[in-house]
């Protein structure tokens, strides 16, 4: 099987973010000073691609359907989910973590930019078949 260059890019894409969070993890147990804006948001915008990505990742494989995506319904739910669970339960809970409405909407941005890649990749992957089977007619 071929791997389609959407699907390269999206492997690529999804591992550029990991390595990002898990580097601004990494220096912030290191006590390293970030940006502010790396330091206290990047993570909280990355966090549903990277959930939302596993996810489908997983799905694909059970199911063995390489054309599955999560619907908008899903992903609604599970970016309200982490805003109550991390800025609403947590802060009230533990001391660690504080609430910011600035992150629930990164969380519900993240999760929106995921609905619209995966969208765009649906698309181009279908409108590529359809390319590939108009070819093999002629």
């Amino acid at each position: 099987m071929k791997l389609q260059p959407t699907y390269m890019l999206s492997k690529i894409l999804y591992i550029i973010m990991l390595v990002i969070a898990a580097s601004i993890y990494v220096l912030q147990k290191l006590t390293i000073v970030l940006p502010l804006v790396v330091n206290n948001y990047l993570n909280d915008l990355l966090c549903m691609p990277l959930v939302l990505g596993a996810l489908t990742f997983i799905v694909r494989k059970l199911k063995n359907d390489p054309r599955f995506k999560l619907p908008f319904g899903f992903i609604f739910i599970l970016s309200s989910y982490y805003a109550v669970f991390f800025e609403y339960y947590l802060p009230k809970t533990n001391i660690r973590y504080t609430s910011d409405w600035l992150d629930v909407s990164l969380y519900f941005i993240g999760g929106m930019l995921f609905y619209f890649y995966q969208r765009i990749r649906y698309k181009k992957n279908a409108k590529t078949k359809a390319y590939q089977i108009i070819r093999r007619v002629d």
